[in-house]
């Protein structure tokens, strides 16, 4: 239930947000009396489209820890933990990064990471991970993590996702307008768009909206291929992240909540489509291909 009103909340705050500046730049005025506008429209479509995507991009690490629970380490309480933020740290030291921040949270076997920048980053792993994997598996996962940041992902996926928002919000209203257009009699031509933009938008935007998903998982998938990769760089060595793949293949692995769920170190979908990861049997061969 606090995941669900987390995201309920902040997505109505991005909207609130994003209509408000739209308001105020005056580029929801795409419709006017001559038709449409599609410069005005463009712009829209690139304030709502990158708007949202950075806003949570800015959101990511405050959101990440409310909708998983987890809790940042400040202070070691056990050998445990002074052995993750040992290790992130000496990870981090060779991919020349910041020190991220380091939290666990309770959950099936997981991990991820996120953040708006190299310099400002969260590394979290799951309390079943820790209990599944041998220090060297779970070394290595945190060494796909640490690429993830180190190779910019999470702002790489935002612009894509910014791209791809701004032409589903563009295309939307603009089929919506020319379906509007057509179902209208001269005699309505000047009263505006009508019940027809309002319907046909909503349903033009989902259907962009799945298509966009397909484009932004694709991306998603690639760059996993590109962690795993940069683990195996960090610890000079394929096998362990070869090791800790196999190991989540064998067992049931913790869902992320959606808008970290591209940074795990597993995931899934409906369909290879929909899907923010490959197959860990693929990645297992990719790596197997360097040794």
């Amino acid at each position: 239930m606090k995941r669900i009103a987390l995201f309920l909340i902040t997505n109505l705050a991005i909207v609130l947000v994003l209509s408000v500046s739209a308001r105020v730049l005056g580029v929801d005025r795409f419709i006017t009396q001559n038709g449409l506008n599609m410069g005005t429209l463009l712009a829209f479509a690139a304030l709502i489209g990158f708007g949202g995507a950075f806003i949570s991009l800015f959101m990511s690490k405050t959101l990440a820890k409310w909708s998983t629970g987890a809790q940042v380490i400040t202070r070691p309480a056990n050998a445990d933990e002074a052995w993750l933020l040992d290790t992130v740290a000496d990870l981090a030291s060779k991919a020349r990064l910041p020190m991220p921040e380091v939290a666990v949270y309770e959950g099936a076997p997981n991990a991820f990471a996120t953040g708006p920048s190299r310099s400002n980053s969260l590394v979290a792993v799951s309390t079943g991970l820790l209990q599944t994997m041998n220090r060297r598996q779970v070394e290595a996962v945190l060494a796909h993590e640490v690429a993830h940041i180190a190779n910019g992902d999470m702002v790489t996926l935002t612009l894509i996702q910014g791209v791809v928002n701004t032409f589903v919000v563009f295309l939307s209203r603009a089929a919506a307008y020319a379906v509007d257009s057509f179902m209208r009699s001269d005699e309505e031509e000047s009263g505006g768009p009508g019940i027809g933009y309002m319907i046909t938008s909503i349903f033009f935007e989902i259907v962009f909206g799945i298509l966009a998903s397909i484009v932004v998982l694709y991306f998603s998938r690639k760059r996993e291929f590109q962690a795993d990769s940069g683990a195996a760089a960090l610890m000079g060595d394929e096998r362990p992240m070869i090791e800790a793949l196999r190991t989540l293949g064998r067992i049931q692995h913790g869902e992320l909540p959606k808008n970290i769920a591209a940074s795990g170190i597993a995931g899934g979908g409906i369909s290879m489509l929909f899907s923010s990861h490959p197959p860990i049997e693929t990645r297992i061969a990719a790596l197997e291909k360097r040794l």
